[in-house]
């Protein structure tokens, strides 16, 4: 008796998938426009100089700040980050280390966290998750999250908020 050829259970299946592809998904062929890739709003970037527009000072923009690279918009908490209000002091600015030291002191209103002990580095990302992610819309990303020191792209960046991203796309 002869042996089935290699692959010979797989050949059914094989076109089932095809029929059920052709038949469940639309085609242009059929006057259905295919759904275009859903894709998120651009990735914004911010030199330090931009960002620092959007401090609270003008009553007709924004309040943005940046925790570890990501810049929210916190505006509809104007009470706490507004004008004369108690966090202004982080807005407008990269202020990670000032959020992992839980400091307002102007030294710590910086991105670097270099020194930062592993208790407030734990505070950092406690904070950035269930504050800033939880309550602020994400609008960009800082300069330095995005590209080296050079300019060159940092291959390794993956947006929070938008997971289809690939910063090879952008460059």
């Amino acid at each position: 008796m002869a042996c089935p050829a290699p692959g010979w259970r797989l050949r059914p299946l094989a076109a089932l998938a095809l029929v059920l592809a052709l038949t469940l998904v639309p085609s242009a062929r059929a006057g259905h426009t295919p759904r275009p890739v859903e894709r998120g709003p651009p990735v914004r970037l911010f030199t330090e100089e931009e960002l620092a527009r959007y401090s609270g000072e003008e009553e007709d923009q924004p309040i943005y700040l940046a925790v570890k690279g990501v810049v929210f918009d916190v505006t509809s908490g104007k009470e706490f980050y507004g004008r004369g209000a108690p966090y202004n002091a982080l807005t407008g600015k990269d202020a990670t280390r000032g959020v992992a030291k839980m400091s307002l002191d102007p030294a710590d209103l910086t991105h670097d966290t270099t020194g930062l002990t592993a208790k407030e580095l734990e505070a950092l990302d406690d904070v950035f998750s269930k504050v800033y992610k939880a309550k602020y819309p994400i609008v960009g990303y800082t300069a330095r999250r995005i590209l080296h020191e050079d300019g060159s792209p940092n291959l390794d960046f993956k947006p929070e908020d938008q997971p289809h991203f690939d910063i090879k796309d952008e460059f």
